[in-house]
């Protein structure tokens, strides 16, 4: 067992981060094929009983490592939102940036791997969709204008067309730009 290795009774949450860990650091080096059940115990140095102690299936592995990956984008939009002062528009400036950033895009971002991984996989597509769902009615109130709704799709666009590279060139003009889109009513 690697030095990884956890006490499962003793430390369950500790296993669970570290089967995440381990399988989402796989898909980023290897592909979401490389993620087999096998590999993410041995990576995590439990057993297979063990990983289907906390993930009962592959499937559900790739979903808690998506919605990992959705917490950890939330989290980076609520950060945003909260030091932005303005209300119109908060959460789709919020959106853009959290989407725009280096840490998103690139072929090495676990961000990007697991997001495109998503549109050939219909259940992680909807847990996207359930999720921007939310947002969108959390925010009805200060980001329902056609304008804004252009600017999360430009700002989709912009990630799509840069998700993959293995230089991202600085985005922080379009950024400003998209931002600015975002301030007039």
């Amino acid at each position: 067992m690697s030095t990884s290795a956890y006490r499962r009774k003793k430390e369950p949450e500790q296993v669970r981060r570290a089967l995440l860990d381990c399988a989402e650091r796989i898909a980023v080096e290897e592909g979401l094929a490389g993620v087999t059940v096998q590999a993410v115990a041995d990576a995590a140095g439990v057993t297979k009983g063990g990983l289907f102690h906390h993930f009962p299936s592959k499937q559900a592995l790739l979903e808690g490592i998506f919605a990992d990956m959705m917490e950890t984008l939330d989290n980076e939009i609520e950060a945003h939102m909260a030091r932005d002062r303005n209300p119109y528009g908060r959460f789709t400036r919020a959106y853009v940036a959290a989407m725009l950033s280096k840490e998103g895009l690139g072929s090495r971002s676990p961000r990007a791997v697991l997001s495109v991984a998503m549109m050939g996989e219909r259940s992680l597509d909807a847990l996207w969709d359930d999720w921007l769902a939310s947002r969108l009615a959390r925010h009805k109130k200060t980001d329902d204008d056609p304008m804004l709704e252009i600017v999360r799709f430009a700002a989709d666009g912009a990630w799509m067309a840069y998700v993959g590279a293995e230089a991202v060139p600085e985005l922080g003009s379009l950024r400003d730009r998209l931002f600015g889109l975002t301030l007039g009513k």
